[in-house]
């Protein structure tokens, strides 16, 4: 299959690299080690930050705060081991977090619950599983857009931001708009001033990034992840177990993502690979030549960044021809569905991963 190559201009190097799915502009701007940026306490967080929600109540009388696999979630989200959708269900992602954190936490790997993964978990930060925010005003002023199926008519718009408030929220939140009205009485209002309740997680303050044009301080900001992460010196890609587990240089895992690797029409690609670059909000260069599943009345067209992107927020381009990492503008079908051939993960597992790598990093795909 050939693959189209483009260049677009300074201040980014990119270069146009392309999976069968995949076709986005990959730049390296971003990819020194991040700085260390001291977080935002959410309790105390003020009117400035379009991203920072002020906590309302953060009892944990609460019933709903005492849901003990939310609680578990929550705290596996934030230590790096992603139950990918925070639901409060006893899934196969829960389970797979569990013994990613216990095997890094050298505990009996059962994927259970137990008492002593319980005790880890919650070690210093017994918080409870939800709390009462309000909604910022700038949080809720979008824009926001109807996103049409057709890629074609997805380049009409000038951005691929969230359909709605309530998608929006759902993924500042790790989870679905469909958990976040499962939490909220019937008739809950989201909008500017509205309180909300959320999956208690933390809020994080718009990064400061040299040559940041592209807003990626703002993006991480949007979907409460971190800047300062720990550093990956390799990653492995499991399709067996459908996760990918990030290793420092002594080979001890310090972080696991469940991820949607490849279709039976375009598998995941074994092997050892390097991840050459990565493009924070990337555009998409869409070319129906190199798409099987195409439709026949399709043309080439570039579609603008955005959540709702084919790719969603970030692209980790690798050494294999065509192939990357990447989000997705669907993260409660991460695990379940089929990909064109690249591994995707929800986009704030996809961009904490962005954060824990660079060029040069080794990725292991095996079966």
């Amino acid at each position: 299959m050939k693959w189209e190559k483009k260049a677009l201009k300074y201040p980014m190097l990119f270069a146009a690299l392309l999976c069968s799915a995949c076709n986005v502009s990959v730049t390296d701007a971003n990819d020194s080690a991040p700085q260390e940026t001291a977080p935002t306490n959410a309790a105390q967080a003020q009117g400035q930050d379009p991203h920072a929600f002020q906590i309302v109540e953060e009892s944990a009388s609460n019933p709903i705060s005492q849901n003990k696999i939310l609680q578990a979630q929550v705290a596996l989200d934030r230590r790096g081991f992603s139950p990918a959708v925070l639901d409060g269900k006893d899934g196969m992602s829960f389970k797979a977090a569990l013994r990613g954190f216990q095997a890094a936490r050298d505990l009996p790997v059962t994927g259970a619950l137990d008492a002593k993964t319980g005790a880890a978990l919650l070690e210093g930060d017994a918080r409870p599983a939800t709390w009462l925010v309000r909604i910022p005003d700038g949080f809720a002023r979008g824009p926001f857009f109807d996103i049409p199926r057709g890629l074609n008519e997805q380049a009409s718009l000038p951005a691929l931001t969230y359909r709605n408030l309530l998608e929006k929220l759902a993924e500042r939140f790790h989870t679905t708009p469909e958990a976040l009205m499962a939490l909220n009485p019937p008739g809950t209002k989201v909008a500017a001033g509205a309180t909300v309740r959320v999956p208690a997680i933390d809020n994080q303050p718009v990064a400061q990034i040299e040559g940041d044009d592209r807003g990626w301080g703002e993006t991480l900001a949007s979907l409460a992840v971190a800047k300062t992460q720990p550093q990956a010196d390799h990653i492995v890609v499991d399709k067996s177990e459908g996760l990918l587990k990030a290793y420092d240089a002594d080979n001890r895992l310090i972080a696991q993502f469940p991820v949607t690797t490849g279709s039976q029409h375009d598998p995941l690609p074994l092997g050892e690979w390097t991840i050459k670059g990565v493009s924070r909000n990337p555009d998409f260069h869409y070319n129906p030549d190199l798409f099987w599943d195409a439709s026949s009345t399709d043309k080439k067209a570039m579609l603008r960044p955005g959540p709702n992107g084919p790719v969603g927020v970030v692209w980790i381009d690798l050494s294999k021809d065509h192939y990357g990492i990447h989000g997705t503008p669907e993260p409660q079908m991460i695990g379940r569905t089929q990909s064109h051939g690249c591994i995707r993960l929800t986009n704030w597992d996809a961009a904490r991963l962005a954060q824990m790598v660079k060029s040069g990093v080794k990725a292991k795909f095996q079966a």
